[in-house]
């Protein structure tokens, strides 16, 4: 049975197969259903097939490249990208500047990045399970209007695979119409690094979402929010969000660093209410 799914994999290799995607998808399954099966069968999974389950796994992200077209993987790759960026730029401690701190240790930092230009740090520890925060930041995007009035709506507007989405954001005017409406297209992706989740995104181009009338279409940079467990708290979730934004049109940098500053510590109050009010809804049910 195992021969013969590898030769119907490597049968990919032929012009006359090279098309039938679900066809191998389902000879990649059938492979690691059929390892599974011979190392239970065994007190601990011999060399040649731990062997062969990396190759697989190889086989797989290969695979994922044949299975999305060529603007998909496009996507994919900038929203991998966004990533990247975004995670160096936090890496370095250097040279972050005190913007804002509450009294209950909400920590908004600031510095100026070459080539991308000033940078927005939130730091936050909010006393909720990680996992709560990733479904409504992630599952639930699409509601986050609801709670957070900084955002008028959020819309996926394509889903690649199982970690990257185009989205369209329509932002709310801010207090005073200091900034007039704006919106964004980004791709977002999503990433778990052990205990860690990562989502990160970046302004991109969707031609089925121009720019809108009297709307004025900013730009994100790399962004991205770090979750992670407190340390010997896993309970309680460790929130870092990096913002990085061209709000576009003419605004002195003063307003835009208040209005910025101003919208990470407002998120994070309003993402601890909707917590709140979620596991209260949640406990009467």
């Amino acid at each position: 049975m195992l021969l013969a799914t590898f030769k119907l994999c490597a049968g990919s290799s032929y012009r006359h197969v090279r098309n039938m995607k679900g066809l191998r998808h389902q000879a990649v399954l059938a492979i690691g259903q059929e390892l599974n099966l011979r190392a239970l069968g065994s007190p601990a999974p011999s060399a040649w097939i731990n062997q062969v389950r990396r190759r697989s796994s190889l086989l797989g992200s290969r695979l994922e490249e044949t299975l999305h077209s060529d603007q998909e993987m496009v996507y994919i790759r900038q929203g991998e990208e966004a990533m990247q960026k975004a995670l160096g730029i936090l890496s370095n401690q250097e040279g972050w500047k005190k913007e804002n701190q509450q009294a209950n240790g909400d920590t908004v930092l600031s510095k100026v990045v070459p080539d991308v230009g000033k940078v927005f740090r939130l730091e936050v520890v909010v006393d909720q399970p990680m996992e709560r925060l990733y479904k409504e930041l992630v599952d639930r995007m699409e509601a986050m209007g609801e709670w957070n009035p900084n955002v008028k709506e959020i819309k996926v507007l394509q889903k690649i695979g199982k970690d990257t989405v185009i989205t369209h954001e329509l932002a709310a005017e801010s207090a005073g119409n200091l900034v007039g409406p704006r919106d964004f297209v980004s791709v977002r992706c999503a990433k778990r690094r052990g205990s860690t989740c990562v989502l990160a995104g970046m302004a991109t181009h969707f031609g089925e979402m121009p720019e809108q009338k009297g709307v004025i279409r900013a730009e994100h940079g790399p962004t991205c929010m770090v979750l992670h467990p407190v340390a010997g708290s896993p309970s309680k979730t460790k929130l870092t969000w990096l913002l990085s934004i061209d709000l576009k049109g003419w605004l002195p940098k003063t307003i835009i660093n208040q209005v910025l500053s101003q919208t990470q510590m407002d998120f994070a109050k309003h993402l601890r209410h909707r917590l709140d009010s979620s596991l209260a809804s949640e406990a009467r049910c």
